[in-house]
């Protein structure tokens, strides 16, 4: 089974406007609301392209019960874990002239809440894969990945982190099955600038040596790379479209790249489901469906370097 853990998961409130007067009353065009965070985001995909998945975190009160409906709705299994204080958290995102977001802050999550989670991740097996997407709320330790990877390594879980700087580089140590940086945080984590392919090839490559498994680098409108464990390296280009919503394109390419390697066990077919479903929510108002997702696939080329 594919479990996905978001801490701090959010209602996502997306609304357009022609223009966004502060300081006034304004009107929307239009207005739409959906689950939202990274690993929701990634059960969702995974879904739409037939891998049964749990999505498990933390969610509180009236918001949190929406998350939970909603997923049951799209017959997505949840395991969250009730907090008893606060909300899970409200983000606004206003598609005007300009774009805005306003995010919430979420609830608290206790240390007894926190064992909870720690307790259900370790009865995770060896054919089980586990991802780890987005940030750690600013009320929890750092290493809190570093934690739940250390529970779960003895059960030989495949483990997937999609995470930025620090959180991402502390866990290489445990050797993840894949690690999701794009590009720019490529180049934050080693303070360089990236001018080529070869380059990224270059530090992916350090990160493989740190200890990640599979790099997946993807790069936006230029494609995505990928060095796999077994040192071979894959290059893949992008579908044409215009890009409507970049929001959860990333994760969309994580759950294409799972669904493609539990399918196929080819990390060339991985990454061409990958590119494809990240591409797909990229051009779509909400994440990708898997009509579309098909559609595109027949566009992205692989290339082996």
């Amino acid at each position: 089974m594919i479990y996905t853990v978001t801490l701090n998961p959010s209602i996502d409130y997306v609304i357009k406007l022609e223009h966004l007067n502060t300081g006034h009353v304004n009107r929307v065009n239009s207005e739409n609301i959906y689950p939202g965070g990274k690993g929701i985001n990634v059960s969702r995909i995974l879904k739409t392209l037939g891998n049964d998945n749990v999505a498990t975190g933390f969610v509180s009160n009236f918001t949190g019960d929406f998350i939970k409906k909603s997923l049951y709705e799209q017959n997505i299994k949840s395991d969250f874990i009730q907090l008893d204080n606060g909300f899970t958290r409200i983000n606004v995102k206003i598609k005007s002239d300009e774009e805005t977001e306003i995010n919430g802050g979420g609830p608290h999550i206790s240390d007894e809440k926190l064992e909870e989670l720690f307790y259900k991740l370790s009865k995770l097996k060896e054919d089980d894969i586990l991802i780890l997407a987005g940030s750690i709320p600013s009320t929890l330790s750092e290493d809190l990945y570093e934690k739940i990877m250390s529970r779960v390594r003895e059960n030989k879980v495949k483990v997937v982190v999609d995470a930025t700087k620090s959180l991402l580089l502390n866990v290489l140590k445990y050797n993840p099955f894949l690690i999701k940086p794009n590009n720019h945080e490529l180049e934050e984590i080693f303070n360089v600038k990236l001018e080529s392919q070869n380059d990224i090839i270059t530090y992916a490559k350090k990160l493989q040596e740190m200890g990640g498994r599979n790099i997946l680098v993807s790069m936006g409108k230029d494609g995505a790379i990928l060095l796999s464990e077994n040192k071979e390296v894959y290059v893949s280009n992008v579908a044409k479209g215009e890009v409507i919503n970049s929001v959860g394109a990333g994760d969309s390419m994580v759950a294409g790249f799972i669904s493609g390697y539990l399918k196929t066990s080819s990390y060339e077919e991985a990454l061409r489901l990958g590119a494809a479903s990240g591409s797909a929510t990229a051009f779509s108002s909400d994440l990708a469906s898997k009509d579309f997702i098909d559609e595109l696939i027949k566009e992205i080329n692989i290339e082996r370097r």
